[in-house]
């Protein structure tokens, strides 16, 4: 290595990335195209940054493999921070492996966290746990020490174990405070106030009653019977019935929650679930139907009884019935909750981290445009989308995957 590529490299070391540059501005070798590629990803130029990375990996030659996968898994990084989360995870789990056999531990560890936050950031919550528990965490340096905890945090606080990603958090912001990184101590005190800010509410006839993330933990821990319109779903203790993809039971669950313990009539019932301002006979028949599907999906939490005039609500075991809403209302709630991160995400990503088609993800975008809720930059396949951040409360419950189905 020569002086310059060592005197740049010690400046990104150090996080001064323009320092870095004016040793290797003017060169076009392999080394210093991907000093320059991690510079220009420092100072937030991402799709410069991954085409210079591209440059220097394919610079280095077969002798060089461990250099080479030093540029991928740099390149993954920007790719992660860019959100283009539709890449194949085999090269850099090949590039960790090469890392690895070669005795670089700490970016091979590198590779594995970004691995490991691609797997949060897409909703795959136990893969992102298993590949956690599969890192080798001894000796590692202060900042490689805080950006593990802070994915353990992330999974925690996702899976609202809201006890140990309090305890992550702590010990991330001692690693950061010894790595002396501020961008680093930023993103961890950035998550430990999502502890604090409301994450959910809690609807009665009373009104509303924000809760934080501990609280809708002991919430859901209670045994009431819970309607959690956050996701979208019923649970029961450790029951848990998804109804995500059944939008009218889930309507019609919403509904008779909101009653309780009184019933709902029929043609508010037909309003709430099909859309419906006029009801007819059809409507009334199609409701039967549904009333009978939702019934029979929720039997072991709660019986749908007929009334005079409508139905109720009523959950086995003298359980109680409650509410969860999310902090923010309307259809495209985990959609905004996505965005409000501050990163610029595409809609291919969009599609991955919801499980949604991206037709319909881009619908939803165009109305959410319209309506001055977000806002795009770049053009064609460039094109991707921002929202202003989401003050005054925390997006978790509203993101991919906050709750274990079990």
């Amino acid at each position: 290595m020569d002086s310059l590529i060592a005197a740049a490299a010690r400046a990104l070391a150090g996080g001064d990335a323009l320092g870095a540059l004016k040793w290797v501005a003017l060169r076009e070798d392999p080394p210093a195209l991907a000093l320059r590629g991690i510079a220009m990803a420092q100072l937030g130029e991402y799709p410069r940054a991954r085409k210079l990375l591209r440059r220097a990996a394919r610079g280095f030659g077969a002798r060089e493999e461990l250099s080479r996968a030093r540029c991928i898994v740099a390149e993954a990084e920007v790719a992660l921070a860019m959100r283009d989360l539709g890449g194949s995870p085999r090269a850099l789990a090949a590039a960790a492996d090469a890392l690895e056999a070669r005795a670089d531990r700490a970016n091979a560890l590198q590779a594995r966290l970004i691995a490991a936050r691609r797997l949060l950031l897409v909703g795959r919550l136990e893969e992102a746990a298993a590949a956690l528990a599969r890192l080798d965490a001894r000796g590692l340096t202060p900042s490689l020490a805080a950006v593990t905890e802070l994915i353990a945090a992330d999974l925690a606080l996702r899976s609202l174990r809201a006890g140990a990603a309090r305890a992550a958090l702590a010990r991330a912001h001692e690693a950061a405070g010894r790595a002396r990184v501020p961008a680093l101590l930023a993103e961890v005190d950035e998550a430990r106030t999502a502890l604090e800010r409301p994450a959910a509410r809690r609807l009665s006839a009373g009104g509303e009653q924000p809760l934080r993330l501990d609280e809708v933990e002991a919430l859901l821990a209670s045994g009431a019977l819970v309607i959690d319109a956050c996701r979208r779903g019923l649970r029961a203790g450790a029951a848990w019935l998804p109804l995500a993809r059944r939008p009218v039971l889930f309507a019609l669950a919403r509904a008779l929650a909101e009653a309780w313990p009184g019933d709902v009539d029929r043609e508010t019932l037909i309003v709430r679930a099909f859309r419906i301002r006029r009801p007819d006979e059809t409507h009334r028949a199609r409701l039967r139907v549904e009333i009978g599907r939702l019934r029979a999906l929720a039997a072991a939490m709660a019986r749908i009884e007929a009334t005079a005039r409508g139905f109720v609500l009523a959950p086995r075991g003298a359980r109680d019935v409650v509410m969860l809403a999310p902090p923010i209302d309307g259809d495209q709630a985990s959609l905004v909750a996505l965005l409000s991160d501050g990163a610029a995400w595409s809609t291919s990503a969009l599609s991955l981290a919801m499980g949604a088609s991206q037709r319909m993800v881009q619908r939803a975008l165009v109305e959410l445009e319209a309506a001055g809720r977000v806002r795009s930059i770049g053009r064609a396949r460039l094109r991707r989308w921002l929202a202003p951040p989401l003050a005054g409360f925390t997006t978790i419950l509203l993101l991919p995957a906050a709750l274990p189905p079990a």
